[in-house]
């Protein structure tokens, strides 16, 4: 049964199907060029209201398929494509250089996908990041990292390696999840592998597939981590997950995770180590062949999502806020919507999370990110074509 639901699940889901996932898409040529160097729009200092939200919306750039962002010490930012290549752009979005092309797999949900800077990018220039790519006996999520040098307005992406291999690779184009983010301490780096719509192996011991892993930042299994002696691979941090999207630390250094559910069942989770979140065995939502998962219930051995939804969101990148240009949002927890065309936010209240708004965007998010100055910054989901980067200030 498990292999038949495998098999309707793979076909639905590369069809945009339930959940909002990503259609498939063939993979780029070899020789596809880089992106020149163009103007990009500029903002409005103000931004013009979105009606039914609270902020005032300006476009600083159009990017092709963007996946992922960050933002430097300089007000800088690093704009990852679909299709490979990683770009620096300006603080006012008015210019951007790829300074690297990253050999990818993009056909369906893969990609060139997160992007992070070091806890000590001041000195160090080092940066992570993800993406999917052919492997022995299939193809996998991948973590590297290379290192920011040249000169101010030449710099390139160098010195690129390879740090970890989700395991096994497997055949198929999605769930690869890819998402990463530092300790607050520095010392560790957390990095999500998904279950690449294989389903069974989130529970299986001998790989990493359906997992929250905890690394060092040079990629290898964190010494300490709470499953190594049941069994599992010594990086695996928490197992039983499925798509997993987003993952976070809020100011008090709790670990939270978003990750996409099958027909239903879109989760915010609150990562402990060691803890079974249940997928495929339990899960609020269902099979897309409309078949029942048992849901989680009290008792049962597994973790349960703070928050869940059914209809979805389709979850696409998570951020928690500190910033001051909206106090009453501090602490809280700002989530991309791709099928629901929203940005979702959800109140944080120690280990406790309820839902809050969904604000209606018009177009698939992506990604969500603070601004250095406070605003709010979301990627807009292009698919294989064009995709906004706006920022959100206090409506007027």
């Amino acid at each position: 049964m498990v292999h038949r639901l495998a098999f309707v699940a793979l076909v639905l889901s590369a069809a945009t199907a339930c959940n909002g996932e990503e259609a498939a898409s063939s993979q780029p040529a070899a020789d596809a060029p880089t992106v020149p160097s163009v103007p990009a729009p500029t903002p409005s200092p103000s931004g013009t209201p979105v009606a039914g939200t609270p902020f005032a919306r300006a476009v600083v750039a159009d990017f092709d398929a963007p996946w992922a962002m960050t933002f430097l010490p300089d007000r800088r930012m690093l704009v990852t494509e679909k299709a490979g290549q990683m770009l620096l752009v300006s603080a006012d979005g008015a210019s951007r250089r790829t300074i690297a092309t990253i050999p990818v797999s993009a056909a369906g949900q893969g990609g060139l996908m997160d992007v992070v800077i070091a806890p000590d990018f001041a000195t160090s220039k080092r940066v992570y990041f993800s993406y999917s790519a052919v492997g022995t006996g299939g193809k996998g999520v991948v973590l590297a990292r290379g290192t920011l040098s040249g000169a101010a307005g030449a710099e390139q992406l160098t010195g690129i390696e390879t740090l970890y291999r989700a395991s096994p690779q497997v055949d198929g184009d999605g769930h690869f999840s890819g998402r990463v983010a530092f300790s607050p301490d520095g010392q560790y780096l957390f990095f999500t592998a998904g279950d690449r719509q294989k389903f069974t192996p989130a529970q299986d011991k001998t790989g990493s597939l359906g997992k929250v892993l905890r690394l060092t930042p040079a990629g290898t299994a964190a010494p300490g981590n709470p499953l190594a002696t049941q069994g599992f691979l010594p990086e695996v941090w928490s197992y039983g997950h499925r798509n997993l999207l987003g993952i976070a630390f809020d100011a008090q250094g709790n670990l939270w995770e978003q990750e996409m559910g099958p027909k239903g069942g879109d989760e915010v989770n609150l990562i402990l180590p060691g803890r079974n979140y249940g997928w495929p065995n339990v899960s609020n939502g269902s099979n897309y062949d409309g078949t029942d998962i048992p849901d989680h219930a009290a008792g049962d051995g597994y973790e349960a999502p703070r928050v869940w939804w059914n209809p979805v969101i389709s979850p696409g990148g998570l951020m928690i806020y500190s910033g001051d240009l909206f106090p009453q949002y501090k602490g809280d927890a700002f989530i991309g919507g791709l099928s629901s065309q929203s940005l979702v936010r959800v109140d944080l209240n120690g280990t406790n999370a309820a839902k809050g708004d969904q604000w209606s965007l018009g177009a698939r998010i992506r990604e969500v990110e603070q601004g250095p100055e406070g605003a709010i910054y979301v990627l807009e989901d292009g698919g294989d074509s064009q995709g906004r980067l706006l920022r959100l200030t206090p409506a007027a």
